[in-house]
């Protein structure tokens, strides 16, 4: 909470070169399934939660914006290539998976289902791991150096200490 005891979120890209915070009451957080959605996140869906009436800074640079439709925009990070927000005429929406702590913005509604990939709701029955736990990918996994902005705000970027 700030001092005046308006939630507050931030985040920010992988790399930490575009950092956003927001103060106040998030609106709807939503999963759109479109196909513009799909090609701007490189997924199957894309998760975003409108800002509403709640004031956004952005607190280091800006995102680079691509228009990819008539009337809205897709604001992404100049030096990684993060999205980070889907802008039309009705407001701003921010990509939840580039918020410091997405686990606190839980979807409550689907949008774009007629674009839905037709194996999306069948993924959480697939059998799943731990990164760790994949035999391929163990050789470097366990000598790996994350090289991604923390989830929290940093005074420097990009952060000095890559050891």
């Amino acid at each position: 909470m700030s001092l005046d005891n308006k939630p507050t979120y931030t985040g920010g890209c992988q790399c930490g070169a575009v950092r956003f915070r927001i103060e106040g009451v998030l609106g709807e957080a939503s999963i759109c399934h479109c196909r513009m959605c799909q090609k701007a996140s490189g997924n199957f869906y894309q998760p975003l939660v409108s800002i509403a009436g709640a004031s956004l800074t952005w607190t280091r640079a800006e995102p680079k914006r691509f228009q990819s439709s008539s009337f809205a925009q897709r604001g992404f990070c100049p030096e990684c290539g993060t999205p980070l927000t889907f802008e039309a005429p009705d407001g701003i929406a921010l990509a939840i998976a580039a918020f410091d702590h997405p686990e606190e913005i839980p979807p409550t509604i689907q949008w774009g289902i007629e674009a839905k990939l037709p194996y999306v709701d069948s993924i959480p029955s697939l059998p799943g791991g731990k990164t760790e736990d994949d035999p391929v990918s163990v050789p470097f996994v366990t000598s790996m150096v994350n090289y991604q902005h923390p989830d929290h705000d940093t005074t420097t970027w990009p952060v000095e200490d890559r050891s």
